[in-house]
């Protein structure tokens, strides 16, 4: 179209009497981005397409660009906002344009460029929100095919409190009913394509493979079957045929620092499954995979008895805190306020001292609050539940506070029993917020009523959060949450306890010196500290020699802590704060 990174129509060209160029987005094999404002100094998306570049299947029956038709059809909150439409002449060209809802955020990809991998929660909202607008598009009078569901067309709408996935771009999308003669893959993402669309078929199912597709590449930071495809730019066939070859080997995660639960795994298995008879027959039918309520070895279920929301694990005795190094004078405060009280009930009440119901962990990620947590249940000597908000949360109105509900009677059932919640900011969020929706609200107020005074019936709460001034302050009133706990990044003594269990049993040479390493990573987290043991051993194997201290002063030189030290700085202002309300 023109030079690379800049687009036509300058900035500041008033399109239409009503659109005035703000900046160039992007450029595309056939169309412009730019970012507009109208003439009531609102925000737009503008596509401009230019006729001369459209592939004859771009076009209806009717000569109609087919993106644009489609954009006028579609109304969904998951969906990009269709405004208006029409064309234009520029220095002797002729140009569509199309203009769109702005959404203020980000693409799926730039979030992985950042983060690399989701966590299962935020994976799981995103897809939901990308299968509402599937169902909306599949069951419609003429069902639409999106075909091109990827990491780069789902937007993150950051504009609320809580973000929305969007789908985005229309550019490949067909009515269902269209021969698939008019369906044009060149450029289409290979990795997300189902088998059956390199062959030019589109189908409701081929939409639920890329959808699939989408949640693996979040969860491990690659698409599945990921081959290098650098060497393959110039020949479509060999790649094809090369990916076609991979898919028939079974769907693995080949890194073992990723965990996916074996549940979202079958889920993502079935989206993926290479015949298109085999996969969810809808989106719909996706979604209740999702919420629990399919049955794999025959139909979706809305009856059939649920499965324990938790599964007990069984308190292994002899290790407990031992197991973890350093934090003694953290660990004695737990043991006296905390476990003494909870095993000594009636010599503490002769003091009239409180039982306390549960506790707060909190601090930056990284730093063992679910390990301690399990440490805690191997010292005390009670059953240990632990949970994800996604393990509990639900789309469907009561579903969660019934959720709530049965993981507290399991509890009570085996009780003594801990409680373990991750992420309990995104179970609990502020209800003041106004952004946290009314279901949330209800969810809330169960696991409040369900908390009341649970220390009584044999059960201990423990949540553990990245963001404590986003957890409802209901929660951390008396009788809930007794104890508010700060987990620091480890000290002194603790990094040097971690190199050696990380180290010891590894190829190293002789006197090792561990403080010198715990002395060069102050500010470093647990998980920090066992990357840097990881990236010295593979240092070692290429060189074939032991790990020396060298070779581990030079990997830390050359990694920064995962947590910034403005981060550190905030969470310490909050401990302080803290302090002050409790």
């Amino acid at each position: 179209m023109n030079k690379k990174n800049k687009g036509i129509l300058p900035k500041g060209y008033i399109l239409n009497s009503k659109y005035t160029i703000n900046f160039f987005l992007k450029k595309g094999d056939y169309a412009e981005s730019y970012r507009v404002k109208d003439d009531a100094d609102k925000m737009k998306f503008l596509k401009l397409i230019a006729f001369a570049n459209l592939h004859r299947t771009q076009y209806n029956s009717d000569g109609n660009i087919l993106e644009i038709e489609i954009a006028k059809n579609i109304n969904h909150s998951s969906l990009i906002k269709y405004c208006e439409d029409g064309e234009i002449a520029y220095e002797g060209q002729k140009y569509a344009y199309l203009v769109l809802d702005f959404i203020s955020g980000e693409t799926v990809a730039d979030k992985m460029s950042r983060e690399e991998t989701l966590n299962q929660y935020e994976a799981k909202d995103i897809i939901i929100d990308v299968l509402e607008g599937l169902d909306y598009l599949h069951t419609q009078n003429t069902p639409i095919i999106h075909n091109e569901i990827t990491n780069l067309n789902v937007m993150m709408d950051l504009s609320q409190n809580i973000p929305k996935a969007k789908v985005i771009d229309f550019g490949y999308a067909r009515f269902l009913s269209q021969s698939t003669k008019d369906f044009y893959t060149e450029g289409l993402n290979p990795f997300y394509m189902s088998p059956e669309s390199f062959n030019n078929v589109f189908s409701v199912r081929s939409d639920i493979f890329s959808v699939g597709a989408l949640y693996y590449h979040m969860l491990v930071g690659l698409p599945p079957w990921f081959v290098e495809m650098s060497n393959y730019k110039s020949d479509k066939e060999k790649l094809a045929e090369l990916i076609d070859v991979e898919r028939k080997k079974k769907l693995r995660i080949s890194d073992p620092d990723i965990k996916v639960d074996e549940y979202t795994f079958k889920v993502i298995q079935k989206a993926l499954a290479p015949k298109a008879e085999n996969r969810f027959k809808s989106a719909k039918e996706f979604l209740q995979a999702l919420n629990g309520e399919y049955d794999f070895e025959s139909t979706p279920i809305a009856t059939q008895k649920k499965e324990k929301i938790a599964v007990k694990k069984e308190v292994q005795a002899g290790k407990g805190f031992s197991a973890i190094a350093g934090m003694q004078e953290l660990k004695d405060m737990i043991t006296l306020d905390i476990i003494d009280a909870l095993n000594d009930r009636e010599r503490y009440e002769e003091y009239g001292l409180t039982i306390p119901n549960g506790m707060l962990l909190y601090g930056p990620p990284g730093c063992g609050k679910t390990f301690f947590a399990e440490k805690m249940a191997e010292e005390i000597g009670f059953n240990f539940f632990q949970i994800k908000p996604s393990d509990i949360q639900s789309k469907w109105v009561n579903a969660s506070q019934e959720n709530i509900k049965q993981l507290f009677d399991e509890a009570r059932e085996n009780a003594p029993s801990i409680i373990f919640i991750d992420e309990l900011d995104a179970l609990v969020p502020n209800r003041d917020d106004s952004g946290v929706h009314h279901m949330n609200s209800s969810v809330v107020n169960e696991f409040l009523a369900q908390m009341n005074n649970c220390g009584e019936d044999g059960l201990f709460v423990v949540g553990a959060t990245n963001r404590p001034n986003s957890i409802d302050p209901a929660i951390l009133r008396a009788g809930r949450l007794d104890k508010v706990i700060y987990l620091p990044p480890p000290d002194l003594e603790a990094r040097r306890l971690m190199f050696k269990l990380h180290l010891e049993k590894r190829p190293i040479e002789v006197g090792f010196d561990y403080l010198a390493l715990a002395n060069a990573t102050e500010n470093f987290v647990s998980s920090d500290i066992k990357f840097l043991c990881d990236e010295g051993a593979r240092t070692a194997l290429k060189r074939k020699s032991r790990i020396s201290k060298e070779i581990m002063l030079n990997v830390i030189r050359k990694n920064k802590p995962s947590i910034s030290l403005s981060e550190l700085k905030n969470y310490e202002v909050m401990k302080e704060r803290w302090k002050v309300k409790k």
